[in-house]
């Protein structure tokens, strides 16, 4: 049975309204604090994407998140008298099966490839193939620790005749991302991949990219970078390097606007290449 609390006789002051107990006037003390904590949180959940740099972050997209990264992009090249133009649609998907891990499909998509010569131009038209991975966050930042991603992927034959690669070709990349000081972050990208050259036999080749980033507000950060995509000897492809600069801005805390402009570094590499793209998190 319950005890019921003692009748006690009304206290002067009766009918006013009951002064809060201490427990209520804590909290109500520590309202604007909590208020602020749930704000600065709501500000920090910010979506986190894997472009326009090429150095992908470290971070995955959280537990049942669903991403979509799509752009529009453009290269060129003139070499030897012949000019290339290209076009393509470059699209991620991403969706979050735990806290730490993530299911990828990424593609060039749409691809529109114009050569120009002595003898005349020659359009292509088609589809890029598709790469399956998965992204493991395996450290948050720590201290002096960066914050650590491992990504593993096969692209697969799977595009358009013009445009298709030849077999499975897996690839195996780490992200080490460091916060510095004056919003400043550092952003390393080494990899390995193994791929088929022209002669169609297999090779194992580098990847690499480092990334300086600044956040100039809650909204606005921009970079710089070098990248590799390929680390290669001749026979293989040969390297390709590019110098690349960009910006992204924030739309809300779930969409993603940004820019990117890439210089090659080598003559493997298309002089300029550029993107646009578009980034929304569910």
């Amino acid at each position: 049975m319950q005890n019921h609390p003692q009748k006690r006789a009304a206290a002067p002051g009766a009918g006013r309204h009951p002064q809060p107990s201490f427990t209520l006037r804590a909290l109500l003390a520590c309202l604007p604090a909590l208020m602020a904590s749930a704000a600065w949180a709501a500000e920090n959940d910010q979506i986190a994407t894997d472009r326009p740099d090429f150095v992908e972050s470290s971070n995955v997209v959280g537990k049942n998140r669903f991403q979509i990264e799509t752009s529009l992009a453009g290269e060129r090249n003139q070499a030897n008298g012949v000019k290339d133009r290209g076009y393509a649609t470059p699209t991620l998907l991403r969706y979050g099966v735990s806290d730490t891990w993530e299911l990828r499909l990424e593609t060039d998509g749409r691809i529109v490839q114009k050569t120009t010569s002595g003898a005349g131009s020659v359009t292509e038209r088609g589809y890029g193939d598709v790469s399956l991975g998965v992204k493991w966050h395996a450290a948050d930042a720590e201290g002096r620790r960066p914050s650590i991603g491992w990504l593993l992927h096969a692209d697969l034959d799977s595009g358009s005749r013009q445009f298709r690669g030849d077999g499975v070709r897996p690839s195996l990349r780490a992200v080490a991302e460091w916060e510095l000081p004056d919003k400043l972050s550092l952003g390393v990208m080494p990899g390995v991949i193994y791929d088929r050259n022209a002669a169609g036999e297999r090779f194992v080749g580098g990847v690499f990219g480092i990334v300086l980033g600044k956040a100039w507000n809650e909204r606005l950060r921009s970079f710089v970078e070098l990248s590799l995509p390929q680390i290669a000897r001749a026979s293989n492809g040969g390297s390709l390097a590019t110098f690349d600069i960009g910006a992204a801005y924030l739309l809300s805390n779930n969409w993603q606007i940004d820019a990117a402009l890439a210089r090659g570094l080598n003559k493997n590499t298309p002089d300029l290449a550029w993107t646009v793209g578009l980034s929304a998190r569910f």
